[in-house]
């Protein structure tokens, strides 16, 4: 079979797999299943372990984007073991401190708002540029947030306004970079997913069953589906695209006017 998007023999960084749920592990597992070779970095060695079984035998380091120099270091070791350049690096991290239930967004607190700003969107920024002298000229880094900004849910908090920073630094490093690269900078758009991270969110499986209410398909996006957009930006087949959201939804995004959600808003009682 043609090799389509062109990514055997490439290499790829995959930050965030948790489980085998995690959008980062259907990712490098497409990427793989492509014949791209995949590096690991997880959060920590208690995560390495819980997924010993899934990563045997493949390179896995460890970064925990929260604490200095981690990043530095990260991006020391891929080079210095030999797996360097690059062709591209996939972000799908994030972390919010949701322990004391959702509460008004007024009254976040700044700990909280700070904390998740470092880890869910700064992070993005700190990868780049410790990775800058060790990436392709053309490699594409992509990164993992949500459909719309424009929406304000009541059980994703402040978590709104950090995707919102993370898609507007997707667009300043695409700039930034261009000065002496090609390295292209994309984000996926994500609808809700059956992800361990979402199952944690108070409210989430009545949302995710109502979102799948005003999909066109009334069927939910599946996590492959989201990786196989990744991949696509991945790949040379999308070298025209740059700095850019591609949104993958099935359509919940241009459906609020369904008439089923309608009648059952309006006329619950038939």
């Amino acid at each position: 079979m043609p090799d389509f998007l062109q990514l055997t023999g490439k290499t790829f960084l995959v930050l965030g797999v948790a489980n085998r749920k995690s959008v980062a592990w259907f990712v490098a597992r497409t990427l793989e299943e492509q014949g791209a070779n995949v590096l690991y970095s997880v959060r920590s060695e208690a995560r390495r372990k819980s997924l010993e079984t899934q990563l045997a035998g493949k390179p896995v380091f460890l970064c925990d984007v929260e604490k200095p120099g981690e990043i530095e270091r990260l991006a020391a070791a891929v080079a210095v073991t030999g797996h360097a350049p690059l062709h591209g690096i996939v972000h799908s991290i994030a972390f919010a401190n949701y322990s004391e239930g959702f509460k008004p967004f007024h009254e976040t607190k700044r700990a909280d708002f700070l904390q998740a700003t470092a880890v869910s969107a700064f992070s993005l920024v700190e990868i780049a540029r410790a990775f800058k002298p060790h990436l392709a000229r053309d490699a594409s880094v992509v990164t993992i947030g949500i459909s719309s900004l424009l929406v304000t849910p009541d059980n994703y908090g402040y978590m709104g306004p950090i995707k919102a920073a993370l898609e507007s630094s997707v667009r300043f490093l695409a700039k930034s970079f261009s000065a002496d690269t090609s390295v292209r900078f994309n984000a996926v758009g994500a609808g809700p997913l059956k992800t361990s991270a979402s199952a944690g969110i108070p409210g989430y499986i009545e949302s995710y069953l109502y979102a799948e209410k005003l999909t066109f398909r009334k069927k939910n996006l599946e996590t492959q589906e989201v990786a196989d957009a990744t991949a696509f930006l991945l790949s040379p087949r999308s070298s025209g695209i740059n700095g850019t959201t591609l949104v993958v939804d099935a359509g919940l995004g241009s459906n609020y006017f369904d008439q089923e959600i309608i009648r059952l808003a309006m006329r619950p009682e038939k």
